[in-house]
C-alpha cells in the first residue's frame, strides 16, 4: 500500500470530479514482440501533457495489475522502457488483440492515465502439424471428387503471419482445395481427381505443406501416406453431422461430454468402426479424450472458461475397409464463478489531517473479476460506523471519501475493510484492509487543570523561592501539544508584576522575586497564559491569587499613655476611690494580624502591690481595694503588653498615678 502524504487532499478532490473522463479515455501504444529488454516503447510526455520537470516533481510512477511487470517508467525523461522480452504467444495465446494495460499515476494533484500497449505479432513461429505423417487408407474405385479433410497446421502467430495457404506436392491423383472458415482461418481438403488403382499404385506418398504470410515466409511440412485398399463400397454414416454440446467449466476428469455414433452397412471387418480426431487444434487434444471404439468424448484436462470458452473438432469414423465419414462437434463452455474479485490499490492518503474537509479522497482502487456475465460483475462495500463513504465510478474504479469531520483526539486511526463481492452463484468475496492514520492539527488550546489557583506565601520569604506551579494540558500531539507559560503584564501597588513573580516557561513553576511584608501587601494576583507551539498557536489563561501569610514580626506598640521618653503624665485618683475605680486605660496595637495581633495586659510592677489591677483583655487599670491614708501619694505602675504569636512579642508601659484628696 503506498504511503505518500504530500498534502494532496484538494487535488484528489478535483481528480474525483474529472475522473470519469480520465479513466474512460486510454492512451494507446504498440510494441513488437521479441524486442530486447531496455527497448523504448514510447515517450509519454506529449500524451500526458506534462514536461520532464513536472513529471519528476509529481512523483510519476507506473502501476500495473499484472503479476509480472513488463514495463518501467523513467520519471526523468518520460520514456516507457521494456523490462523484459515479450513473447506474444506465451502472453496472450490466440487472443487478439494482445494488450497489456497499466496506469501512470501523477501526484499533486493526483491523476491517473490508463495506458494500453498492443503487443504486435512478428513472424517468429513456423506452421506446425500435429504429427509428421498422416496416414490414409483409401479403397480403390473411390469416386472422384471425394474429399478428405486434412489436419490443420498450428501457427501461434496472427494476422498475415499465420497460415495463408496449404500446398501439395505434384501428383496425378490428388489436388488440394484450400478454403477459409468464417473466422478467416484456412483449412484444406484432399480431393481425389483421378480414380485409384491398387494394382498400379498400392501406396502414394505426398508432401503436405502449410505456408504463412510472414516476411520471410515460414513453412511447415508433413508427409501424407495413402494406402490404397481393396474395394469397400459402403461409407460409415453418422446419425447426425453436427453435435452442439454445453459443459460447465471445471468439469471433473472423465466427465462424459457426448457420444458420437456412426454405422456401416457393410459386414465383417468393413463394418468395424473406429473413431479419431481429425483436423483439431492442440487445445482440443489437451482437454478432451475420444474413445476410439465407443465414440465417447470425455474430459481429459482442465476446462477453463477464461482460457477457452469454445471448442470445435472434427471426428472421423473409419470402417474396417478404410472408408471414413466425418462429423463436427462444437463444445460451448459455460462460465462458473471460480474467480474471486481482485482489488488493486492505486493510492492511499495516510496520514490524513484531522481537518480534512468532507469528500476528501482517502483511497483510490480498482476491482477486476476474470469471470463473465454476473460472475464478473462486482460490488464493493466498506465497514460501517466509519467517517468514510465509498463512491464508485466507471470501469470498476472506487474512491474512499471522508463523509464527516475527523477528530484525532478521539480516534487516531481507522482500519478500513474493503469487501468486493461478485454477483455469481455462489458469490465470491475478497477483502483488503487499509490503515488510515489521522494526523494532528492544532485545534485544541491548552487547558488548565483547575479554574483558578490560590497560593499561600509566608511573609519575609527568601527571594527566588518556589511558591507553587500551574499546569495545563493540550490534547493535540507533538509541537501542537508543547505548552509554554508566561505571565501577562499587570501591577501590584503600582509596581509591575514582573518585579514580584516569575514563571518557568517549560514547567509552569512560579517563583517570588523579593521578600514580601504582610503589613505592606496582603495579597495580589497574576494572570498566567499557557500557549501551545502550533501554527497559529492557541492559548488559555488562568488567575493565580497569591495570599500573604502573616508572621509575628511586630511587637505591640503602646498608644496611651504615650511613652515618649519624657516624664509620663500623672493620672489622679481620689483617696475616696472605692474598689473597682477606673483609673485609666492602657491602649496598645500590633501591626500583625490574626492571633499575632491579639494583645493581653498584665501588671508587671507596682509601688503598692495589691492596690491596682490591669484588665488582661482590655488594659483597664482599676483599684483592687479602697485607697487608704497609708498609701503613698505617688504610685508607679509598669504594665506589660504581650501578643499571642509564636514566639510572642511584648512591650511595657509606665504609668504615674497621684493619690489626691477631694
Amino acid at each position: 500500500m503506498e504511503k505518500h502524504h504530500r498534502n494532496r487532499q484538494v487535488c484528489l478532490f478535483f481528480l474525483f470530479l474529472c475522473m470519469c473522463g480520465a479513466l474512460c479515455k486510454s492512451i494507446f501504444y504498440s510494441v513488437p514482440e521479441e524486442k530486447k529488454s531496455g527497448s523504448l516503447v514510447a515517450n509519454v510526455l506529449k500524451d500526458l501533457k506534462v514536461g520532464v520537470k513536472e513529471l519528476s516533481a509529481r512523483g510519476a510512477r507506473l502501476v500495473s495489475k499484472s503479476s509480472k511487470q513488463y514495463f518501467q517508467l523513467d520519471p526523468h525523461s518520460g520514456d516507457v522502457i521494456l523490462k523484459d522480452r515479450i513473447d506474444r504467444e506465451a502472453l496472450c495465446g490466440r487472443n487478439d488483440p494482445c494488450m497489456l494495460r497499466f496506469e501512470i499515476v501523477l501526484e499533486n494533484p493526483l491523476q491517473l492515465h490508463r495506458i494500453e500497449v498492443e503487443i504486435e505479432d512478428v513472424n517468429d513461429n513456423p506452421p506446425k502439424f500435429s504429427k509428421n505423417q498422416f496416414f490414409f487408407e483409401i479403397p480403390e474405385q473411390t469416386p472422384i471428387n471425394t474429399r478428405f479433410p486434412m489436419d490443420r497446421a498450428d501457427d501461434s502467430d496472427k494476422g498475415k503471419n499465420t497460415i495463408q495457404n496449404y500446398t501439395l506436392s505434384p501428383n496425378e491423383h490428388f489436388s488440394l482445395d484450400v478454403q477459409s472458415h468464417s473466422d478467416g482461418s484456412k483449412y484444406a481438403e484432399l480431393v481425389l481427381e483421378k480414380p485409384l488403382d491398387r494394382e498400379v499404385d498400392p501406396q502414394l506418398i505426398l508432401i503436405y505443406s502449410a505456408v504463412d504470410g510472414g516476411d520471410p515466409e515460414r513453412t511447415g511440412t508433413a508427409k501424407i501416406v495413402i494406402d490404397v485398399l481393396d474395394n469397400n463400397d459402403n461409407l460409415p454414416q453418422f446419425g447426425q453431422l453436427l453435435y452442439k454440446i454445453k459443459i460447465k467449466e471445471n468439469s471433473p476428469l472423465n466427465t462424459l461430454v457426448t457420444k458420437v455414433e456412426a454405422s456401416d452397412r457393410d459386414i465383417g471387418s468393413y463394418a468395424d468402426i473406429t473413431y479419431a480426431f481429425s483436423q483439431v487444434q492442440e487445445n482440443v487434444i489437451r482437454s478432451f479424450k475420444l474413445n476410439k471404439h465407443t465414440g465417447e468424448l470425455t474430459v481429459a484436462g482442465t476446462i477453463d472458461y477464461e482460457e477457452n470458452n469454445y471448442y470445435e473438432m472434427n471426428i472421423r469414423a473409419t470402417d474396417g475397409g478404410g472408408l471414413s465419414a466425418y462429423c463436427k462437434v462444437v463444445v460451448e463452455v459455460e462460465d462458473e464463478n471460480d474467480n474471486a474479485p481482485e482489488m488493486t490499490i492505486m493510492s492511499i492518503t495516510s496520514p490524513l489531517p484531522e481537518d480534512s474537509p468532507t469528500e476528501t479522497v482517502v483511497a483510490l482502487f480498482s476491482v477486476t473479476d476474470h469471470d463473465s456475465g454476473d460472475n464478473g460483475r462486482t460490488a464493493c462495500t466498506i465497514n460501517t460506523n466509519l467517517p468514510f463513504i465509498l463512491k464508485a465510478s466507471e470501469n470498476n474504479y472506487y474512491q474512499v471519501l471522508t463523509q464527516q469531520p475527523l477528530d484525532r483526539e478521539q480516534v487516531s486511526g481507522y482500519n478500513v475493510t474493503i469487501m468486493a463481492t461478485d454477483k455469481g452463484s455462489p458469490r465470491l468475496t475478497s477483502m483488503t484492509i487499509i490503515h488510515v492514520q489521522i494526523s494532528d492539527v492544532n485545534d485544541n488550546p491548552p487547558v488548565f487543570q483547575i479554574a483558578s489557583y490560590v497560593i499561600w506565601l509566608q511573609e519575609n520569604n527568601i527571594p527566588g523561592l518556589l511558591m507553587g506551579s500551574v499546569h495545563a494540558v493540550d490534547l493535540d500531539m507533538e509541537r501542537n501539544a508543547k505548552v509554554t507559560y508566561s505571565i501577562l503584564p499587570g501591577k501590584v501597588a503600582d509596581v509591575s508584576i514582573s518585579a514580584y513573580v516569575s514563571i518557568n516557561s517549560e514547567t509552569g513553576n512560579l517563583y517570588v522575586l523579593q521578600s514580601l511584608d504582610y503589613e505592606e501587601i496582603k495579597e495580589f494576583q497574576a494572570t498566567v497564559r499557557a500557549s501551545d507551539s502550533g501554527s497559529p498557536p492557541l492559548s488559555s489563561e488562568v488567575i493565580v491569587q497569591v495570599l500573604i501569610v502573616d508572621e509575628n514580626d511586630n511587637a505591640p506598640f503602646v498608644l496611651y499613655p504615650l511613652q515618649n521618653g519624657t516624664s509620663p503624665s500623672n493620672d489622679l485618683v481620689p483617696r475616696e476611690a472605692e474598689t473597682g475605680y477606673l483609673v485609666t486605660k492602657v491602649v496598645a496595637v500590633d501591626r500583625d494580624s490574626g492571633q499575632n495581633s491579639w494583645l493581653s495586659y498584665e501588671l508587671l510592677k507596682a509601688t503598692e502591690p495589691g492596690l491596682f489591677m490591669v484588665g488582661a483583655q482590655n488594659g483597664e487599670v482599676k483599684t483592687m481595694r479602697p485607697v487608704n491614708k497609708r498609701d503613698a501619694i505617688k504610685q508607679k505602675l509598669i504594665v506589660g503588653v504581650k501578643d499571642n504569636g509564636h514566639p510572642s512579642h511584648s512591650t511595657s508601659a509606665t504609668l504615674a498615678i497621684l493619690l489626691v484628696d477631694g
